[in-house]
């Protein structure tokens, strides 16, 4: 066993007992390297990534490779879950020197951290145009010994021009409606028209930009408009094999263009920003097979994601005993031997199940006929059939080998399916995804605050690793939808104080946009800022828009000014790349349209109320913020300013509709209301 045995990191756990004489990162490896003038070899993956687990199979396990990695490198494990910062800093100098960049990572340093060469995936053995790990190694450590000058030139070169890359100003072009048009117009441009998403193979669910597709209402649409190209993407992935057909949930991505075979890992981060997406398509569909989707993802990552004490574990392996996929695809003659005749045909007919497979033999379950297809065979109603047909399928896939679950609590992709949950709770009056997600709103808000700081991530019991911004973002983002469905305070209050927080540890002292890290955080070469969306918000987007909707509750027109500011930071980005910056594009939207904030006052358990918010939800809009309270509980207005001064009408409840912090006079009536935020 390495040291990598006492870490909390699944990932580093799993290569604890490599003959690789691993660091975590830490001084220590540093230290070393400095004292021995050896040159650094930093691995960067994460627990569930199916290449990570290949090289470190053909690579790390093996003792001659090993032998050398250990003769010429101090080596460094680094789990970029745990380590966003340090994952951001290496793959933008990877990308600099790859002109590509993914997972493992593999990276080649000066003993001070400067990287001087770095890549991807090696093989053990030359293979293509890709040299074997082992002599990659060898060639590295030759030109770090003999040809010292070229390297510090090329470490120094390398560290200036990602300093520059860090160095943003805000640009003085205005965000506009024009812009965001264009932006549409892009997408159309790359639209997939036959199956949805934007671009080729390997296709990527375009998580972020869904809720700008979904709810961009400028005047020139392009054909298709930008509501068509979300809703085609979602009923491709909801169809494909990158969809879990029998257990709920999306796998991590799709290595060909039609959504069939995925990367069989799941990671919560998808499933808690997909799930969102399709509770937004019910919403302004009205379509209930939206709603059906959301739910069971929702009720997929309440069954095996939610860990014991509440909140979400990280991830699900790509992997497991069987190899790649296996816990996923099915035989005909497997699926015969559980179900009845009429269900075994349904599924097999219904989604794809042959003999050849379409996955190493065997098949990944697709939508491969239509239900009304499937009716005209059967000559029935199909439903029934496949509802009993896969609950049966998914007890007997429960008794195969499971990928294994990575468990620790990430704060950031937890406060992504707190949003989740909290906005399915609200939208499909469920009371019980509301309780989940104020469940794991208090799982970190009581354990992952220590002395007024939040920790990234969560296991055994030990909270660990300073907070990055996108920690405080996604965290402040997912409290403000969970007091959006329940109006309770504490979920306001908390997302106000880490909001102070975040701007104290993480914005530029120009007003220019956020950093990653926190300005407490011990320095990594650059400081570098988290910019484009995929696979999770930009912690500078989320930040925008979390400030935006902060300013519509407490009335701290500052806020508008800094989240401005932070979306100009990548201005040119949205000119040129739109596609990657989905939540830049929905912030940009609130700041330029019509920015809504709904006051109610009433009583929680007065119907009038709930009438009044339950048109303000519906009507409002994605740009609309709602605060409610009873005025009588004179604390809870006190807490949120926009209820400071809103009265009863004749008793009764009244909701004030205003815009850009100017109201209206009272409503009491919901078709009134409803006639006040009509478009």
């Amino acid at each position: 066993m390495n040291r990598l045995a006492d870490e909390t990191s699944l990932y580093l756990r799993q290569h604890a007992e490599n003959p690789v004489d691993w660091y975590p990162w830490g001084p220590d490896a540093f230290a070393r390297a400095a004292a021995e003038d050896r040159p650094l070899l930093i691995s960067i993956g994460y627990s569930s990534c199916h290449w990570c687990h290949v090289m470190a199979h053909e690579s790390f396990e093996d003792p001659a490779i090993a032998a050398v990695m250990n003769d010429h490198f101090v080596c460094v494990k680094v789990d970029r879950e745990e380590r966003p910062d340090v994952d951001a800093l290496y793959m933008q100098a990877t990308l600099v020197l790859a002109r590509h960049g993914g997972w493992p990572m593999t990276v080649f340093a000066m003993p001070d951290g400067r990287p001087f060469y770095a890549g991807t995936y090696f093989p053990p053995t030359n293979r293509g145009s890709l040299p074997g790990f082992r002599d990659l190694c060898l060639w590295m450590a030759d030109v770090y010994r003999d040809r010292a000058d070229d390297v510090e030139s090329q470490a120094t070169e390398l560290t200036a021009q990602l300093r520059r890359l860090a160095e943003r100003q805000a640009a003085p072009d205005e965000l506009s409606v024009a812009l965001l048009d264009a932006a549409a117009a892009d997408f159309a441009q790359h639209l997939d028209h036959a199956h949805g998403g934007f671009g080729g193979a390997p296709k990527f669910p375009p998580s972020t930009a869904l809720e700008f597709l979904l709810t961009w209402d400028g005047e020139h649409q392009p054909a298709p408009t930008t509501r068509e190209m979300a809703l085609l993407t979602l009923r491709r992935m909801a169809d494909g094999g990158i969809r879990d057909q029998i257990g709920g949930g999306f796998h991590r991505y799709s290595v060909d263009d039609h959504w069939l075979v995925p990367h069989f890992e799941k990671m919560l981060y998808d499933n808690a920003l997909l799930a969102r997406a399709y509770v937004r398509a019910a919403t302004v569909t009205d379509d209930p097979r939206w709603r059906e989707i959301a739910e069971q993802t929702l009720d997929y990552l309440t069954r095996e994601m939610q860990l014991p004490g509440g909140g979400f574990a990280a991830a699900q392996d790509a992997d497991s005993p069987g190899g790649e996929g296996a816990f996923f695809v099915w035989t005909p003659e497997e699926i015969s031997a559980v179900l009845p005749p009429d269900q075994a045909r349904a599924v097999i007919r219904r989604f794809g199940v042959t003999s050849g497979g379409n996955f190493e033999g065997r098949s990944i379950l697709f939508a491969a006929l239509p239900l009304v297809m499937l009716e005209r065979e059967l000559g029935t109603d199909p439903a029934p059939l496949l509802a009993e047909a896969m609950a049966t399928l998914y007890a007997r896939r429960q008794q195969r080998s499971a990928p294994v679950r990575d468990e620790k609590l990430i704060a950031a992709w937890n406060g992504l399916a707190i949003a989740a949950f909290a906005d399915a709770g609200a939208a499909f009056e469920r009371p019980d995804y509301v309780a989940i997600a104020a469940r794991a709103a208090e799982v970190i808000l009581d354990q992952m605050i220590l002395d007024g700081r939040l920790y990234r991530t969560l296991q055994d019991g030990s909270a660990r690793h300073l907070g990055q911004l996108d920690d405080y973002a996604n965290l402040i983002h997912g409290l403000l939808q969970l007091y959006a469905a329940t109006f309770t305070v504490r979920w306001l209050t908390a997302a106000r104080a880490l909001a102070d927080d975040m701007i104290a540890l993480f914005a530029d002292t120009s007003g220019d946009g956020f950093f990653s890290s926190g300005a407490d955080a011990p320095q990594l070469l650059v400081r570098m800022r988290d910019l484009e969306d995929p696979p999770t918000p930009a912690g500078n987007s989320q930040a925008a828009s979390v400030l935006v909707r902060l300013a519509g509750l407490t009335g701290q027109t500052e806020l508008i000014t800094r989240a401005d500011r932070a979306i100009r930071l990548v201005h040119d980005e949205l000119t040129r790349f739109p596609r990657g910056f989905g939540t830049a594009l929905c912030v940009a939207h609130q700041l330029t349209t019509r920015r809504r904030e709904i006051a109610i006052v009433g009583a929680a358990d007065d119907p009038r109320t709930t009438d009044l918010v339950r048109v303000a939800r519906s009507v409002g809009g994605p740009a609309a913020v709602i605060a409610c309270g009873d005025p009588a509980d004179t604390d809870t207005i006190a807490a949120v300013p926009l209820l400071v001064e809103r009265s009863l009408v004749d008793d009764g409840p009244a909701a004030y509709v205003c815009e850009n912090f100017t109201c209206g006079m009272p409503i009491t009536s919901p078709a009134s209301l409803h006639a006040a935020l009509a478009p």
